[in-house]
């Protein structure tokens, strides 16, 4: 089967969270724009939709961590939203001006409100992106949402249902076959190993990447590029791209 155009790259695959959150200004254009500079072919973002319907790239429902503002995104317009300047003197982006600014960037958008699957559908389709994004979100429903919208052209990553059923498909539980071509997940949730032998090797007779975040240490990056991790995603994008070429297993830009 035809891997998804997002996916189909060499492995393993650098992401920069949030643009690369340690080293820039997250979720900003110019932690993205940093990011594209250090040869990364993929970053991940969050989006929330303000009161008229605005896709922005944001993680937090309010602005005040980034910004002192103690306003929430879907209690603005875009026009006020858009006079506000985080800490560092950087305006929100919108996920159109991302998608544009950087054609050639593939992007995870974490969909972090009910409301903005449709209008980040209709952001994807204008920009003529879906070969290269990836939707996900901690509440499945929102994944759902923008599936429907898209259609089966969508790279997406299941919530916990669908990653529980992986794990225990590492663990010899029989499972229908999954609607999936990645998982993204953190190396340990509550305490309990994710990513494992096995359950990279019960993705991998599935078809699906393994992506994990989020990745900011050098041994646990090299610990699970051992395993055979299909991507890393870090806040760091330094010092993985550093890891990866003292590999030789760096597939970004110059």
């Amino acid at each position: 089967m035809a891997r998804h155009p997002f996916l189909d790259h060499p492995l393993p695959t650098a992401v920069a969270h949030r643009g690369g959150s340690l080293e820039a200004e997250e979720n900003t254009m110019e932690a993205f724009a940093r990011a594209a500079g250090l040869g990364y072919t993929h970053v991940e973002t969050d989006v929330h939709a303000t009161r008229d319907g605005v896709v922005v790239v944001h993680h937090d429902a309010s602005l005040e961590r980034m910004t002192g503002e103690t306003a929430r995104i879907a209690d603005l317009d875009w026009a006020e939203l858009a006079r506000i300047r985080t800490f560092g003197g950087a305006a929100i982006p919108r996920a159109e001006e991302l998608l544009a600014a950087f054609p050639a960037l593939n992007i995870t958008f974490e969909l972090k409100c009910d409301r903005v699957a449709e209008p980040l559908a209709g952001v994807i389709t204008r920009a003529d992106a879906l070969d290269r994004v990836c939707a996900g979100s901690f509440v499945a429903a929102r994944t759902v949402a923008i599936r429907a919208l898209l259609g089966p052209g969508l790279c997406w990553s299941p919530a916990q249902s669908g990653v529980a059923a992986l794990w225990l498909a590492g663990h010899g539980l029989p499972i229908r076959r999954p609607g999936f071509a990645v998982v993204q997940v953190p190396p340990v949730h509550r305490g309990i190993r994710v990513v494992t032998p096995r359950f990279i090797r019960a993705a991998a007779r599935r078809g699906i990447d393994v992506q994990v975040w989020t990745v900011d240490d050098a041994a646990e990056m090299e610990r699970l590029l051992d395993m055979g991790v299909s991507a890393i995603m870090t806040d760091r994008p330094t010092l993985l791209r550093r890891v990866l070429e003292g590999r030789g297993q760096w597939h970004g830009g110059a």
